[in-house]
């Protein structure tokens, strides 16, 4: 079996459950997970190998380490697949230097917001961005607007390949009684565009709509003083683990993720939050932003508005709070397109034919390949902290 080091230089922030599930629904490949520092958080493991702990010291400006350079050795990988493009650039070097061909996929962030920062951070951005996408064998994006993004900051297009993650479809559930009219999950911060919504919630006040506003970041005071100026039935209940989220997705209406562009550049991919309500039954009431619309199909699967529309989306999220037959048409129709377009399973199946394309292109970076050890490592805390 062949074997993907998969990195996040920050191992593991709670919201970035896509990077576990992906490596795990592997089935060709083995998959170890590297990162330089741990995140204290639900999706952290014990199996995570750290190159950074408390006391070591950090890779140069140049972003190479011997250090990570030995570890990654170590790891005896086929190839590395790294996440956001900044992640990329701080694993490419160790990688180009073992001849391991290195993935790298880009979300959203990393070719919106972070290019576009003011000064010498913006410069870094840019200029990191440029080595990795020279450095990588393969560059996915996770929706065609981030493939042009990437493209626009330097990535050659013939390396630029759309690959949607995917979520996992479940099995179809009884009908049951809504706990929720809408559902919100996702950070707290501009590009959600969480204003908007409850604004726009603010107007259904004939409708008195029961409302779950899930998860933490720098505007969640906002928000709340927002819904509870509004007089909105609104509860917030901090950020949820990944199965008490699909719970709450599960148990709403009508889904919003009103997603915008942020005054800082900052945009979406296609949040996951999406798909995974829509592998629910969920109907999708979002905006026409970034890989959206390839995930929700206007009037078919949910409905779409323009980017800070508050009028079109309170009267979307009337329409579905008031026509239980239209709603229920959209959540069988959402299930389906998740389940022919964004299955896990089958995106995965895919990924895995991307890496073997990879590799029999041969190694990126040049030099000799590293022979993988011939005894693997053991289970258990991390052998190099």
């Amino acid at each position: 079996m062949s074997r993907v080091v998969v990195w996040r230089s920050a191992l593991l922030s709670g919201s970035e459950t896509f990077v576990r599930a992906q490596a795990r629904a592997l089935t060709r490949w083995d998959a170890r997970f590297l990162g330089a520092v741990r995140v204290d958080s639900p999706l952290a493991e014990e199996t995570d190998v750290i190159a950074f702990p408390p006391g070591f010291p950090r890779l140069r400006l140049t972003g190479r380490s011997p250090r990570l350079r030995r570890i990654l050795a170590g790891l005896g990988p086929d190839l590395v697949h790294a996440h956001f493009g900044g992640d990329g650039w701080l694993v490419s070097a160790a990688a180009a230097e073992l001849g391991v061909p290195l993935v790298v996929t880009v979300h959203g962030h990393d070719v919106t917001r972070q290019p576009l920062a003011r000064g010498l951070r913006g410069m870094r951005h840019r200029r990191n961005l440029r080595t990795v996408f020279r450095r990588a064998a393969l560059i996915l994006a996770v929706s065609e607007p981030i493939r042009d993004a990437a493209i626009a900051r330097g990535a050659d297009p013939a390396k630029v390949r759309v690959h949607h993650t995917g979520v996992a479809v479940p099995p179809a559930a009884p009908a049951r009684p809504k706990e929720w009219d809408v559902v919100f999950v996702g950070r707290f911060v501009p590009k959600k565009g969480l204003d908007d919504l409850v604004a726009a919630l603010g107007t259904l006040d004939d409708l008195a709509p029961r409302v779950l506003l899930a998860g933490d970041g720098p505007l969640l005071p906002e928000i709340r003083s927002q819904a509870a100026g509004l007089g909105l039935d609104a509860t917030f209940p901090g950020a949820l683990g990944h199965a008490a989220a699909e719970r709450a997705m599960a148990s709403a209406k009508v889904f919003a993720s009103p997603s915008r562009t942020a005054p800082d550049g900052d945009s979406e991919g296609l949040p996951t939050t999406i798909l995974e309500a829509a592998a629910r039954g969920v109907p999708v009431v979002s905006t026409r932003h970034s890989g959206i619309p390839e995930a929700v199909v206007h009037g078919e699967t949910g409905l779409l508005g323009a980017e800070g529309d508050r009028v079109a989306l309170a009267a979307h999220l009337r329409l579905l709070l008031s026509d239980g037959e239209l709603r229920e048409r959209l959540g069988r129709r959402a299930r389906e397109h998740v389940r022919e377009r964004f299955d896990l399973a089958v995106q995965t199946r895919r990924l895995e034919d991307l890496y073997d394309a990879v590799i029999r292109g041969g190694a990126a970076g040049g030099g000799p390949r590293v022979p993988r050890p011939q005894t693997p490592a053991p289970p258990g805390p991390d052998p190099y902290r």
